[in-house]
């Protein structure tokens, strides 16, 4: 992370440090929420202006830091208008998600069953969907870790993202012919600054 990302007044790397010694992924994960609320509210220079900008030909996914001992990473997405992810998954890591700019739309899933599991075809059921702000967090922890982001607003949005590890690939559920949804493996890289 570039000195000029963080206010000196907070340093989001060492909190995420000391949160990540947690013995279990509910207490880790809930620290990480924790920090990273604290350093939304330590206000708005938080991430260089590099961090901010929408791409072109989806949401920009840029990493703010890796952490030397491949426990987490720390990834920053902006969502334009009408940008969004499909239906997919952390491919078994989990992720601690906040709101740092805008609002940003989560729609939860449930897998409930293997269709064809031949295929890669299997069934989700819809767990609910909520539209989050500034500030607010949540964490995903595997098995519960399938969902959809999108922006539902004119203006750009931008969330941090913590991940147990690189994410450098997922899976995505994309609608199959014959019902259920297909999965897919896609691999994730970051966008150019």
């Amino acid at each position: 992370m570039s000195g000029t990302a963080l206010q000196p007044s907070f340093d989001l790397v060492q909190e995420l440090d000391r949160a990540i010694i947690a013995t279990d992924d509910t207490t880790r994960c809930h620290r990480i929420k924790d920090a990273l609320q604290v350093a939304v509210e330590a206000g708005a220079g938080l991430l260089a202006p590099r961090f901010l900008a929408p791409a072109v030909e989806g949401y920009a996914r840029r990493l703010l830091h890796r952490d030397p001992s491949g426990r987490y990473s720390v990834v920053v997405m902006v969502w334009d208008r009408g940008q969004g992810t499909a239906l997919h998954d952390h491919a078994g890591r989990w992720c601690v998600e906040c709101v740092y700019r805008g609002r940003v739309r989560v729609e939860n899933f449930s897998r409930i069953a293997d269709r064809d599991s031949t295929r890669e075809i299997w069934d989700f059921r819809s767990e609910g969907d909520l539209v989050t702000g500034v500030g607010d967090a949540g964490a995903l922890i595997p098995p519960f870790e399938y969902h959809r982001i999108s922006n539902p607003d004119k203006t750009p949005a931008v969330t941090i993202h913590v991940y147990g590890g690189e994410m450098d690939g997922c899976n995505v559920y994309e609608p199959a012919p014959n019902g259920g949804y297909h999965r897919v493996r896609k691999p994730l890289g970051y966008t150019p600054e």
